[in-house]
């Protein structure tokens, strides 16, 4: 389907008085364009429908034909179909149309016209019709559905409720009219109608649409109760098992929670949902990195689950350097003359300063620099961006730092603490030295060589540039014995120097070490004592910060409607 809008494109009133001027002048094609862009744009005006009805008049076959479906597919067209349809006696081919519009643009009040929300709609369906036509909009909108686009979604509510009176004790229909009044905050509904559906006939995926409304509710001890009958009924839906797990381990109830898990490894060691919680659930157990490498290894191997997974994300936010930096004392770019001192004391070598990057460079790396990312993989895939900028660029980049962008971000940072954006560009950078010359064996590479160079040699990046390294070791398994050597030969530096004078980033390159891939045991209780020592206010500022640019993580229902 093509976007539906488009800032350059007229007014509806505009597109109107183009279509009822071609209308005039028998140019129905035409006409039917302009109706369609004043759809788009005003999907609910009287006035559109009006002169939707006229130009179907002037067609003499209802005017379907004018709108047809075709590969990219208008949505204004596709809405102008769909009222068409209905129009011609076929709405439930008409509500297929609609709910894709919706999954299109859900803020947009695609159905809020009298022929979806009139009670005869609801008789003419029946209730398998009304309840796949359900199913299909829970498909389609976010869960829950955010407060802004509620009301555009409400005349697929007010159809679940006019269903539900002339079908009242119709389970499918119960059920999934639950799941729309679940997402739509309307908790209280959503366990009344699934209660009864449950009470209608007993099955399977009635049981979790109870378990899901009831947890929505808060009322976890019989959620519980539900999902676990929703296993009497299946014993091989592994997806509910998972739900199980993860509402035991959102209570508290961890060992419980890991209980469930095994049983469903033990019945499909690969089952995706499965594997995913399994993996988030031992995270919590222990906060071993390894948990959550063998959850990247997982997911790049298996790119065709069941559906998106969220476990790595939530393991991976808020986490330093899992999914955020850690702030720093302020510092500049790089220069070629010494200046910070190594963690041993020395000073590092001169080196000569590198040329100032060209505009388009800085344009890309104020786009993508950021100071939170999902997880290593995610940082690792956005860095693409750099991919095509030459190492003089990149090195450029480091030396001279562009200015803070002028947006909602830069502003954010720039009046929290300036030095968090250098820490940005530093990161992004050596992110995307990773991606220059991928076809050079990475043993002799010269992205390997570059990182590790500005990690031993230029302080003011070691973290940086062993971050990047860090990031290569979780997408790419062959590499890691070398990453957690040069990890562990920079964290045992910092501990030595720890133990003459106070090193100001230690806990940040612990982090930094604790999120490494195959790190040895030894290393690692190094890593969590040095990680232990400071952690401090700058690092509470930062997590304010941070829960201003980004919206708060929600666990989502895994795997069933």
């Amino acid at each position: 389907m093509a976007e539906g809008t488009d800032d350059r494109a007229l007014p509806a009133t505009e597109e109107l008085i183009l279509a009822r001027r071609a209308l005039d002048s028998g140019e129905l094609t035409h006409a039917a364009d302009h109706v369609a862009a004043a759809l788009a744009r005003a999907p609910t005006l009287p006035e559109v429908h009006e002169t939707l009805a006229r130009l179907a008049a002037a067609s003499g076959d209802g005017g379907i034909d004018l709108f047809p479906l075709q590969h990219h597919t208008f949505v204004g067209a596709v809405v102008a179909r769909a009222h068409l349809l209905a129009a011609a006696g076929r709405p439930a081919e008409g509500l297929d149309l609609l709910v894709a519009a919706t999954a299109h643009a859900p803020g947009a009040d695609w159905a809020g016209v009298p022929w979806v929300t009139s009670p005869e709609l609801a008789e003419r369906l029946g209730p398998e019709q009304a309840g796949r036509v359900l199913m299909q909009v829970c498909a389609a909108i976010p869960d829950p559905v955010p407060a802004l686009d509620r009301s555009a979604l409400s005349p697929y509510l007010t159809l679940a409720r006019n269903a539900i009176t002339v079908h009242p004790e119709h389970a499918l229909l119960l059920g999934t009219a639950s799941a729309l009044a679940r997402r739509m905050e309307e908790v209280p509904l959503a366990v009344r109608w699934a209660s009864r559906g449950v009470r209608a006939a007993p099955s399977k995926m009635g049981e979790v649409w109870l378990g899901y409304a009831l947890r929505s509710a808060g009322r976890t001890r019989e959620a519980l109760a539900a999902l676990r009958r929703a296993v009497e009924h299946d014993p091989d839906d592994l997806a509910v098992y998972a739900d199980i797990a993860g509402t035991l381990a959102d209570h508290g109830r961890l060992a419980e929670a890991l209980g469930w898990i095994e049983r469903a490894l033990a019945r499909n060691p690969s089952f995706d949902c499965a594997v995913h919680t399994a993996h988030r659930l031992r995270f919590l157990r222990d906060g071993a990195v390894r948990h959550l490498v063998a959850l990247a290894d997982f997911t790049r191997d298996h790119p065709d689950d069941s559906h998106e997974h969220g476990d790595l994300a939530e393991c991976c936010r808020g986490r330093p350097w899992l999914g955020q930096l850690t702030p720093a004392a302020p510092v500049t770019g790089i220069s070629g003359q010494p200046g910070t001192a190594n963690v041993d004391g020395s000073q590092p070598a001169t080196r000569p300063t590198p040329p100032p990057p060209s505009t388009e460079a800085a344009r890309r790396l104020r786009e993508l620099a950021h100071p939170a990312w999902p997880h290593p993989p995610a940082a690792y895939d956005a860095a693409v961006g750099l991919a095509t900028l030459d190492l003089a660029d990149l090195l450029g980049l480091l030396a001279h730092p562009p200015e803070t962008p002028q947006t909602a971000l830069g502003r954010v940072l720039s009046g929290q603490d300036p030095a968090l954006w250098l820490r940005c560009v530093q990161v992004w950078t050596c992110l995307g030295l990773l991606h220059h010359r991928t076809d050079e064996p990475w043993a002799d590479s010269t992205r390997r060589r570059v990182l590790v160079e500005l990690a031993r040699e230029v302080p003011e990046v070691t973290e940086a540039a062993l971050f990047a390294l860090v990031t290569a070791a979780w997408v790419d398994p062959s590499i890691r014995p070398d990453v957690a050597a040069l990890v562990s030969e920079r964290l045992a530096a910092v501990a030595a120097a720890a133990r003459q004078h106070p090193v100001p980033n230690a806990a940040s390159l612990a982090h930094l070490a604790l999120a490494t891939p195959d790190l040895d045991p030894e290393t690692v209780a190094t890593a969590r004592t040095l990680a232990g020592v400071t952690a401090g206010q700058r690092r509470g500022a930062l997590r304010t910060l941070l829960r201003r640019l980004l919206p708060p993580w929600r666990t989502r229902p895994r795997g069933t409607p």
